[in-house]
């Protein structure tokens, strides 16, 4: 038994060291593959590096640890196509993160570019899987100014991030919905910001698998029982397009493009609607070779006018990316067809040099290059990372309204406007005029009085609309107001009028300090903390820098009021309450409020946060239930350790929670329902629908006869044959519910049911 076990031991190395040799090969094959210039030693060389500085180290998953870094060198080099410079950094993304070696090192043996891109990487780490697992706001400031520098450390962060959302299986649950949920709020829209739709859509698909397993695997259960159905569509569809494009002797690809099950339940949750409901999950691609590189453009057209000869197109649901791609680089012509079958159907029309961009963004634009020049002269790309850089030179002060902000811009979809010179500008959609003069410049944002829109006269508050010519009319008498925030839609817009209302503000703070202290000086009255609380209470402010903004700007004059008292509550605290004013740790006797009276759990130091917190009918009181999304049992649900060490309990999807996972992983808990319908909660079902005699009395006969629950609310309008009403009950659990709504469907007239 002795001689087996070193042996075992040196079999189980030998196997290991093959794992690592075999996914080495296959990252050297990829990019041997590839049109970068071969530098196979250097990559060979980072290799070799890595592996000895994590020698003896293991993931959770029980694999050697230098495995994550090839894993994400391949993702770079197969998924994103970047070349040596890009693999040899993934390869040493976590050296200086984890052992002993510097950035100086790594620059003595690898160079200051391969250093440079590894010490970005380094800054924005923070230990994804270690004890501060958090992308908390600074790590995010700091991932999106190393941008600036060199965008490849973006690119190999989000390829560090897709292997670990590949690998979170190994995680515990709390962990899995932290990363999933900050994956979701920030990794996926950075990465469809920089045009990598594949990898977009995979981590919108992962972090939806760990956040709502089951309704992830009904949706996956459901397209694979349909499979049959798309695949015979897409074949009767596509035959008569292929005959059409044959005769034109165009090379060309057709490709069926599924949704994905994330963009399935996103759809489901916004359109209120079930899995039947949807009739897009199928679309067609069309990918074809041009005859030129100047010609693509027109073939694009040529390919949809052969198409538009067989089907009928919807006049709305033509999009144009040709002429003028999106600022992430997509290019493509889409248009919606009737099939004979009576549906429509999303047809995509690009060359092979568009699809490319599409799935790869910007990440494609090395693949064009010689070796691994970074010189990207790309005047969208570099306007974003200047908003972006803007935006943090002044952020919002809330770590939230940070996130927000930036994310706001990620997911935003453009217009195109007009200067009055006709130069053409991308915005975001739903943007306004005053947002258009702030991006233009900050003097004509802080100074606009309104705006010419085609000629026409309109206020700054005028939502634009796409092909819109725009002239902003300024004056110098006009400032800055903090109801302007209310008029903007974009992040930049935002935080130049924060940050100049912030500089005004701390001017009149100033000089409302100074006159508060002149007015105290006068009668004799140290402007202790004591004094300037007691100001606070009386005048209803909870800071004191609210109190010296009133003062400086003249809402608040000081009278003698105030005077009488602060002397008054002055005396009576130097008078004393008796002898309890000699103990101050004795509590006090005013009431606290309701959250202070409830017996809520607190968390100690020991607290085990891998575990999942388990609510039962017996605890659920000890539990914090905000009023942002009402959790019910059955319900996908987490924790989250609040300020006061109180557990609050969330909605998965819920939003709060969403940004509760992006800033404040740590604090992130698994939580679980063990309920043996004892209790009761309050439920509330929106219906809609078609008017008609007896309607109320169907739903009610639902509700009443079929369950027998307790109607505590319904109220119903109805307008020009239309009702909407709103049902509130009391169920025990999710399903119950399911059950009420399913069984409403079948109310006669009855449309939608949320």
């Amino acid at each position: 038994m002795d001689e087996m076990e070193p042996q075992q031991q040196l079999e189980k190395e030998q196997a290991e060291e093959k794992l690592i040799q075999d996914a080495f090969q296959r990252l050297l094959d990829s990019y041997l593959a590839s049109r970068h210039r071969k530098k196979v030693d250097i990559i060979t060389k980072a290799f070799n590096f890595a592996r000895q500085a994590h020698k003896g180290v293991r993931r959770l998953s029980g694999e050697p640890y230098i495995m994550h870094p090839i894993a994400v060198a391949q993702i770079a080099s197969e998924e994103m196509g970047l070349g040596s410079t890009s693999i040899c950094s993934a390869l040493l993304h976590d050296v200086v993160e984890d052992t002993d070696y510097t950035v100086e090192d790594i620059e003595n043996i690898f160079g200051p570019k391969i250093a440079q891109i590894v010490d970005g990487l380094t800054k924005i780490s923070g230990g994804i899987f270690g004890d501060q697992a958090s992308a908390q706001t600074e790590n995010f400031k700091k991932l999106l100014l190393t941008m600036s520098d060199d965008i490849r450390v973006i690119l190999i962060k989000i390829c560090d991030r897709l292997h670990n959302m590949r690998t979170l299986s190994s995680q515990p649950a709390n962990k899995q919905y932290k990363i999933a949920g900050e994956t979701l709020y920030i990794y996926a829209p950075l990465a469809n910001r920089l045009g990598l739709n594949k990898i977009k859509t995979e981590l919108e698909d992962l972090s939806f698998r760990y956040e709502h397993p089951e309704e992830y695997f009904n949706i996956q259960k459901k397209l694979q029982l349909t499979q049959d159905d798309r695949d015979n569509l897409f074949e009767r569809f596509t035959a008569p397009i292929r005959k059409a494009l044959d005769e034109k002797g165009i090379q060309y690809d057709i490709k069926a493009r599924i949704k994905t099950p994330y963009s399935i339940w996103n759809k489901m949750q916004n359109k209120h609607v079930t899995f039947d409901d949807i009739y897009d999950i199928l679309a067609v691609r069309i990918i074809f070779k041009p005859k030129s590189p100047e010609s693509e453009i027109n073939e694009c057209f040529d390919i949809y006018i052969a198409a538009n000869k067989i089907y009928k197109s919807h006049p709305n649901r033509m999009r144009d990316w040709l002429m003028h791609p999106k600022a992430n680089g997509y290019q493509a012509l889409h248009v919606t067809l009737m099939s004979k079958e009576g549906r429509w159907i999303e047809v995509q029309i690009r060359s092979e040099r568009m699809d490319e961009i599409a799935e790869q963004g910007f990440a494609a634009h090395w693949k064009y290059k010689d070796g691994d020049d970074t010189t990207e002269d790309d005047n969208e790309l570099n306007d974003w990372l200047r908003t972006i850089k803007e935006i943090l030179d002044d952020p919002q002060p809330d770590a939230m309204d940070f996130l927000d902000a930036i994310k706001l811009n990620l997911f935003a979809s453009e217009i195109f406007v007009f200067t009055p010179k006709g130069e053409i500008r991308t915005m975001p959609a739903g943007c306004t005029a005053l947002d258009f003069a702030f991006q233009i410049h900050t003097f004509l944002g802080s100074h606009c009085i309104g705006a010419k829109v085609n000629h026409k006269l309109v206020p700054f508050s005028y939502k634009l609309k796409s092909g819109d010519q725009v002239e902003i009319l300024a004056s110098k008498s006009q400032h800055v107001q903090p109801d302007w925030v209310n008029f903007v839609y974009t992040a930049k817009a935002k935080g130049k009028i924060m940050a100049i209302l912030r500089r005004e503000n701390k001017e009149k703070q100033k000089a409302g300090e100074e006159l508060l202290n002149a007015f105290l000086r006068e009668h004799h009255i140290e402007p202790t903390s004591f004094v300037l609380n007691k100001l606070c209470k009386l005048h209803g402010f909870s800071k004191t820098e609210e109190l010296f903004l009133a003062i400086g700007d003249k809402t608040l004059k000081l009278n003698n009021k105030d005077i009488n008292e602060i002397l008054s509550k002055r005396k009576s605290v130097e008078q004393g309450h008796g002898w309890r004013r000699y103990v101050p740790f004795l509590p006090s006797k005013k009431k606290g409020n309701a959250e202070e009276k409830q017996n809520y759990f607190i968390v100690e130091e020991n607290f085990n946060r891998k575990k999942p917190v388990i609510i039962n009918e017996e605890n659920i009181n000890a539990f914090v239930f905000r009023n942002c999304c009402h959790p019910i049992p059955g319900d996908d649900a987490l924790g989250y350790i609040d300020d006061k060490k109180h557990i609050e309990i969330h909605h998965r999807a819920c939003p709060v929670a969403a940004k509760l996972k992006s800033s404040f992983g740590n604090r992130i808990l698994d939580a679980k329902w063990d309920m043996h319908r004892r209790l009761l909660f309050d439920a509330t079902i929106r219906i809609r629908g078609i008017d008609r005699k007896g309607m109320l009395r169907d739903v009610s006969e639902v509700l009443s006869n079929q369950f027998n629950i307790d109607i505590r609310r319904l109220t119903v309008s109805s307008n020009e044959g239309i009702f909407d009403g709103i049902i509130e009950v009391r169920v025990h659990e999710r399903t119950d519910l399911k059950a009420i709504m399913q069984a409403l469907k079948n109310v006669k007239g009855m449309k939608e049911i949320v």
